[in-house]
């Protein structure tokens, strides 16, 4: 769920517009990204990859050539070598394993022993159904997950800007007290004040519009300062996402984080 695909054209009818104050009347007015056909075009896209039809699965789109995440590939590399063992991760908006799938040859069993999505329950069940293995596993909340399986590691990878109230999801996820924290493709604009639009998806990936935040960066980095150590920030590894149009403006940006507990690892 909740990924984002970027869009450079300046005058295009795709993309992100509005500065939008209230989340639910936007969704009422355009449906959002729990619509059924995108969970399905996502399946079928991941189900080649899964059958060696396609290499690489990403906003439902294939791909004929896999683009490799070395941003987050390096942090959690470096949360299995400080730990010394192979790490339990949570993937909070993974869709059906995207980034599972995307990453599972270059960290094996000796880095990553369960890889736990966390969705919507549609997502969930076609996950299970379709696509858990002896890592990949699938849940309809954190809570969820840790009453199976103790986390080392959350990744939130162009998910958090698509919840209806971001900042309390924040507050709540630095109560978890995960020992690493990674941000991905996650959006954020140049204004003095988060920024919530509508972002409308070209139809040649599915024909969707849904409520989309930009954030405003310190107030976004506030939620850790207290409890983690920024060791890293960096960009998005999509080409395109450096850069986002809002309103046909240049002023957004998707980049990345990574979090590591100050009470463990300072």
């Amino acid at each position: 769920m909740f990924k984002l695909f970027s869009s450079n054209s300046k005058k295009s009818s795709y993309g992100w517009f509005g500065n939008y104050s209230n989340w639910d009347d936007l969704t009422d007015s355009v449906g959002g990204y729990s619509e059924v056909s995108i969970l399905e075009k996502t399946k079928d896209a991941l189900l080649k990859v899964k059958s060696g039809n396609a290499v690489y699965e990403r906003d439902s789109v294939v791909f004929d050539k896999v683009e490799h995440p070395f941003p987050l590939l390096t942090c959690i590399l470096r949360s299995a070598a400080i730990l010394q063992r192979p790490l339990h991760i949570i993937d909070f908006g993974g869709s059906l394993g995207s980034t599972y799938f995307q990453t599972k040859d270059l960290i094996g069993a000796d880095i990553c022993a369960s890889w736990n999505v966390v969705e919507q329950p549609h997502y969930v069940t076609a996950g299970r159904e379709h696509f858990e293995d002896e890592r990949l596993k699938f849940y309809p909340s954190i809570d969820a997950c840790l009453r199976v399986q103790d986390a080392d590691l959350i990744l939130l990878s162009g998910s958090v800007q698509y919840l209806p109230e971001p900042h309390r999801f924040l507050k709540e996820l630095v109560s978890y007290d995960f020992d690493f924290v990674i941000f991905d493709r996650t959006a954020f604009h140049y204004g003095k004040q988060d920024r919530l639009t509508l972002q409308i998806v070209p139809p040649e990936i599915y024909k969707a519009a849904y409520p989309a935040w930009f954030f405003q960066e310190d107030r976004f980095l506030t939620h850790f300062t207290a409890d983690y150590e920024t060791v890293c920030e960096f960009p998005s590894y999509v080409k395109g996402e450096s850069v986002i149009p809002i309103d046909h403006e240049p002023i957004g940006y998707n980049k990345g984080f990574y979090f590591v507990n100050k009470s463990q690892y300072a």
